[in-house]
């Protein structure tokens, strides 16, 4: 087997240059759930050359009708290392390992990543990702889902604090609409390590009206 053979169809989208140049791209996956594990499954076949996941938690049989990295059998499991498993069992291109920490712990390591990814489900880990992007320079995407409703934002110059919005649990969460604000998240850093032109700072607002009609809003973060 080889890589040609196996990015066939993105190669014929972009070109073997685009595609050797994502082989030497580096990203953090923050969180293995619901958004971590579309994540996973939209990039980790892409030919990104190295995927990091970073979860402490394990899997609940709650957690598993809208994680759609697991099965069953795969309760009780730390989520960062089943979703890991997954990638490369799936992509013989990629190295990806799965690290069983909170983000304050990963945050000290001082590895270096072309671009995290946030699928962290709470606000102080969100806060925390945005410190260490504004410290170290590494851009992030920050991404939630709240029943039919979800965000995204690629992060340059724009600080997370500006949402201003209190922390708060869900009341609930329809799972084709993780995918599909995962779906977003994971186009828009397949674009932006490929070089390709990506909104900066451009909230992302998503929701389904009364009617069922998908809206999409775009709003510009404070600089």
């Amino acid at each position: 087997m080889t890589s040609q053979s196996y990015f066939h169809r993105q190669i014929q989208l972009w070109g073997e240059e685009t595609q050797e140049l994502l082989s030497t791209k580096k990203i953090a996956v923050i969180g293995s759930g619901g958004l971590g594990s579309s994540l996973a499954l939209a990039l980790g076949t892409s030919g990104i050359g190295e995927i990091d996941l970073v979860d402490f938690d394990t899997i609940a049989l709650h957690n598993i009708h809208r994680q759609i990295a697991f099965t069953l059998n795969d309760e009780g499991r730390y989520k960062s290392k089943v979703v890991s498993d997954l990638i490369k069992a799936k992509n013989p291109f990629v190295k990806s390992q799965g690290l069983v920490m909170d983000f304050g712990e990963f945050s000290h390591l001082g590895k270096k990543y072309d671009l995290i990814l946030d699928a962290s489900d709470n606000f102080d880990t969100r806060h925390q990702i945005d410190e260490y992007s504004n410290e170290s320079g590494i851009p992030w995407i920050y991404a939630s889902v709240e029943a039919f409703v979800g965000q995204v934002c690629f992060f340059e110059h724009g600080r997370f604090t500006a949402f201003n919005t209190p922390p708060h649990i869900p009341s609930g969460i329809a799972a084709p609409m993780v995918m599909h604000i995962a779906s977003l998240q994971a186009n828009i850093a397949l674009r932006y390590l490929a070089g390709l032109k990506v909104l900066r700072d451009k909230l992302y607002y998503l929701y389904f009206d009364e009617f069922g009609d998908l809206i999409t809003q775009k709003f510009s973060l404070p600089s």
